[in-house]
């Protein structure tokens, strides 16, 4: 990847886009459009359509006859592997182009949207398509007059809602198991990063999969989204996103058809550090990335820091050292370490938290402020506040942005009931030298994630899902099948 290839993509015009339904594509019926704003600077990129409850009765109806249909739910598991295998194929072929175009879209430094969207969708699509055909069902250990058959059978039709920050890679997370357990799906993207989706749908299709078995659906969360949640023929909806949000869905799900709502909501991860860490340069620079990174615009994002007090100075000291370096600047430049804030409304909402922290006392150490604004994009200086207690918002809300709140702990309990002292329960991280302590906060610490020695980095193997109100039901690794497919027993006399 060189900055020329970039720019020339860079310069690509975007033309206005429009939903994706039963391999085709088409206006709202309202002919209504959203204008897309580039977080970059500022300007008009494109427009999307701005579907309405018939367009996404039109989508769902698309992907129960593709479902019914069987040419895709009844299709030999080999048979859907070589068509997923392709689709990744093409997704790896078209990755810098994908990415630019994300990026144009959302504002994430294209050194990590490159990895993190199209080459890692293009991977969780390789990963499905090699698992799906040695998924095996059951023999139960009946009598032996008696066989007790369990078979995996898809659900039907499946509505994938997916955030800003990670459209492609978050997206992937959804579609590719649930496609690959033979179902249909609706997808609706974020309307501030819908583009990269709109292109997969091309993809897709090209890579041979049948038409109506993947329909994108761009629109507002309160219109589309809602229609989705309501919709008495939906079977499923996976949704990654904010805590108002998944109520609102588990809410539609019980007025409606009871359909299955798999969440993945907010964090507020505990990074937690012991005086007994072994390389403190090397933690705090992971620490800062940790939070840093995509402006911190990731749902695992390490936003506590909590530091036991013997190692507080000397750690605060190297983090400010690796976030001074840390380049603002724009994302499609390789040099910019940070990019783009995703909208001038979350970016209002990120300098209200600082507002907010140092109205109840907080002490900010750096940041705190809009960078770039000359140059019409949305940009936000990495911001460190240490001496938050836990009672204030920043040790208790979800900020999504590049927001560090620092806390000093003494002993190894107060550190676990400080990590567990939210609402959350995503992600955490324990660094330490001692084994044992270790694997004690790996068991007392409410996560779905807890990394040793490290922030972030897992990957498809392993399942990625949270605690209390940061949702349930996993995405990623074997187990996402089970959020996409039923059993049933067949009970056979003999």
């Amino acid at each position: 990847m060189k900055q020329a290839e970039i720019d020339r993509e860079r310069a690509r015009p975007v033309p206005p886009r429009q939903l994706f339904v039963d391999g085709d594509w088409t206006p709202a019926l309202s002919a209504a459009v959203l204008d897309v704003i580039s977080p970059i600077d500022g300007s008009r990129l494109t427009s999307i359509a701005d579907a309405g409850p018939a367009d996404v009765d039109r989508a769902v109806a698309a992907a129960r006859r593709a479902f019914e249909h069987g040419g895709w739910s009844r299709m030999a598991p080999a048979g859907r592997k070589r068509v997923l295998l392709r689709l990744a194929d093409l997704i790896e072929a078209h990755a810098l182009e994908l990415a630019v175009l994300g990026v144009r879209d959302n504002g994430t430094e294209i050194g990590m949207a490159y990895k993190a969207e199209p080459l890692s969708a293009a991977g969780t699509f390789r990963w499905y398509a090699e698992a799906v055909d040695k998924v095996y069902g059951e023999i139960a250990p009946t009598a032996a007059d008696v066989l007790g058959l369990v078979h995996r059978e898809p659900l039907g039709v499946v509505a994938a809602i997916v955030p800003w920050n990670f459209p492609m890679m978050i997206g992937a997370w959804k579609i590719a198991p649930a496609l690959a357990a033979g179902n249909a799906v609706v997808v609706k993207p974020p309307e501030g990063a819908s583009l990269t989706l709109l292109r997969l749908a091309e993809l897709a299709a090209e890579a041979g999969l049948p038409e109506g078995v993947l329909n994108v659906v761009t629109g507002r969360g309160a219109v589309a989204g809602e229609a989705l949640g309501l919709h008495m023929d939906v079977d499923a909806i996976a949704f990654t996103g904010s805590g108002a949000v998944g109520r609102r869905l588990l809410d539609y799900a019980a007025r409606s058809n009871l359909k299955r709502v798999h969440l993945e909501l907010g964090g507020k991860s505990p990074n937690i550090v012991f005086d007994d860490v072994a390389d403190i340069a090397r933690a705090a620079q992971v620490s800062a990335s940790g939070i840093f990174r995509n402006s911190g615009q990731v749902c695992v994002a390490g936003s506590r820091l909590l530091v036991q007090s013997g190692v507080h100075d000397r750690f605060v000291e190297a983090l400010l050292a690796a976030t001074a370096k840390l380049r603002v600047g724009d994302p499609l430049d390789l040099a910019s370490g940070i990019g783009a804030i995703s909208s001038a409304e979350q970016l209002a909402k990120n300098l209200d938290h600082v507002a907010a922290a140092e109205a109840e006392g907080a002490e900010r150490l750096t940041g705190g402020n809009r960078l770039l604004e000359e140059s019409g994009g949305f940009y936000m200086a990495p911001t460190v506040f240490d001496r938050v207690r836990p009672e204030m918002r920043l040790s208790r809300e979800e900020v999504f942005g590049p927001v560090l709140a620092i806390t000093a702990f003494d002993t190894e309990e107060e550190a676990v009931r400080l990590a567990n002292g939210t609402d959350y329960g995503l992600a955490a991280a324990v660094w330490t030298a001692d084994l044992s302590r270790a694997h004690r906060m790996v068991r007392a610490v409410r996560a779905g994630v807890v990394h040793v020695n490290t922030y972030g980095g897992t990957d498809i193997t392993v399942p990625l899902g949270g605690f209390r109100q940061s949702g349930f039901g996993r995405d990623k690794s074997l187990h996402a099948f089970d959020g996409y497919s039923d059993l049933k027993t067949a009970w056979i006399a003999l």
